[in-house]
């Protein structure tokens, strides 16, 4: 007993037939797929199925899992509100995987439920499932802004969960892929859309759950998928399991693509632990590049590591270059973990009587005191990538013409209100990109009139 098969599926309202009113008929083939699957759910006939949703309730830290005894929903909100289900909960699964989560320090809980009804990424799966199965109860989990390998520990989390339980259970990751196929589709065309599906079919199809690491925050955003996440925690639920996996199918003629997939257990394989392979190689890609690390750089490390591990602060290094001692300017130090952003603090002009105490100070605080992250643990310190950025002086202009994304820096000025966005990043391409992420910083309005500052840097990494 434990988990005897998983899924990935899409979640397209329109596939609902009282929904799609003869739309659905340009997507069969995912609709013959998705009885495939639902058939091959209800000949496993699961006592329990978890279903990953991004759908509902989401946190920037937390995996929100679904409370209580029961959830009912309807699609209403797809002009189709008589299609309604109820779904009864399992609160022993429930109740053993938070308890589990604790234990083992994984942010995901029963808290800070919004909404209670079922969301359609649950409710387009269980439409097929019902037909053919409905003696189950239901375990349901968001996702998170955290790491893709967090996700991965809840699969493993849910794996042991099931085991210990001894349930017959079945995992469902619930998620469309690119929506921006199409340049008539509902969100556009990106170049990161096909060639995302085309990587994530290939993948998936094979069950090669191990290159899910391989995609970056910024090509997944870039290529608008919303499922990534939830074929992660998936993947993390057969970690060290053999696998048959099979591709059914592929589609995407509204602009999104659909893929289905399944995977049945065949046993044990202690080989296909993807993630503790993947942070060996970052550890590896770490260490190895400690030598290439310049004074800036290292100075910020050995800054971090001092203060998470002893919550002392380092004293002024003697050697350093002597423009550190002698130079003041604004300084960023940035935080990066698995190619996610782990923690950035700066100061836009010198506060400091040199360089080296900026960055000693930046570090400090960009390690535990930026409120989008918890403050770094001793654990995580050999996975850090870590870079300073040396602000030079702001200068006042009068039109975005002036800036240059890979160039400049910007900053956006409304009375009380500024925002800055540092040159040359990962994933901001245009000067109207740059801009936004600036105003949205500070809370200023897409309309409202801003002072503009644009500025240099010299970037240590």
């Amino acid at each position: 007993m434990g988990i005897n098969a998983a899924f990935m599926v899409p979640h397209p309202p329109l596939i609902i037939p009282d929904i799609g009113n003869g739309q659905e008929g340009a997507i069969q083939k995912t609709i013959d797929a998705y009885h495939e699957a639902a058939r091959r759910i209800g000949a496993q006939k699961p006592e329990t199925i978890v279903l990953i949703t991004p759908h509902q309730t989401m946190y920037a830290d937390y995996f929100h899992i679904s409370p209580g005894k029961e959830a009912k929903g309807d699609f209403g909100s797809f002009r189709a509100g008589h299609v309604k289900m109820t779904a009864a909960y399992d609160t022993e699964f429930v109740e053993k995987l938070c308890l589990l989560a604790e234990k083992r320090n994984l942010p995901a809980g029963t808290m800070g439920q919004r909404e209670r009804a079922l969301d359609h990424g649950t409710m387009v799966p269980l439409y097929f499932i019902n037909k053919y199965w409905k003696d189950y109860r239901l375990v349901r989990i968001g996702l998170s802004g955290c790491a893709l390998t967090t996700h991965y520990e809840l699969g493993q989390a849910l794996k042991e969960t099931a085991g210990s339980l001894n349930r017959k259970t079945v995992v469902i990751a619930s998620g469309d892929l690119s929506h921006r196929l199409k340049e008539d589709g509902p969100y556009g065309y990106r170049k990161e859309g096909p060639e995302y599906d085309s990587r994530i079919m290939e993948i998936m199809g094979k069950g090669d759950f191990g290159a899910l690491f391989d995609f970056s925050e910024d090509f997944c955003e870039k290529a608008g998928e919303c499922g990534h996440r939830s074929f992660t925690i998936m993947a993390g639920a057969l970690d060290k399991t053999k696998v048959e996996a099979e591709r059914l199918s592929y589609e995407g003629p509204f602009g999104v693509g659909y893929g289905i997939c399944c995977y049945k257990v065949c046993g044990e394989d202690r080989e296909r632990d993807f993630k503790a392979r993947y942070e060996q190689a970052e550890r590896s890609k770490i260490a190895g590049g400690l030598e290439l690390e310049d004074a800036y750089v290292r100075l910020a490390r050995k800054t971090i590591e001092k203060y998470v591990r002893t919550g002392k602060i380092i004293s002024l290094p003697e050697k350093l270059p002597e423009e550190m001692y002698l130079k003041k300017a604004g300084v960023f130090v940035s935080i990066k973990k698995e190619g996610s952003l782990r923690g950035c603090i700066g100061t836009l002009s010198a506060t400091r009587p040199s360089i080296a105490e900026e960055i000693i100070h930046n570090a400090v605080s960009a390690s535990s005191n930026d409120p989008r992250f918890a403050p770094v643990e001793p654990a995580e310190l050999d996975m850090l990538s870590i870079s300073v950025d040396v602000l030079g002086d702001m200068e006042k202009i009068d039109s975005p013409a002036l800036l240059d994304v890979k160039k400049y820096g910007v900053v956006v000025t409304k009375g009380r209100r500024r925002g800055l966005l540092l040159p040359n990043l990962e994933g901001v391409d245009t000067v109207e990109e740059q801009l936004a992420i600036a105003r949205r910083k500070a809370g200023i309005g897409e309309r409202e009139s801003v002072e503009l500052e644009r500025f240099e840097v010299i970037r240590h990494f």
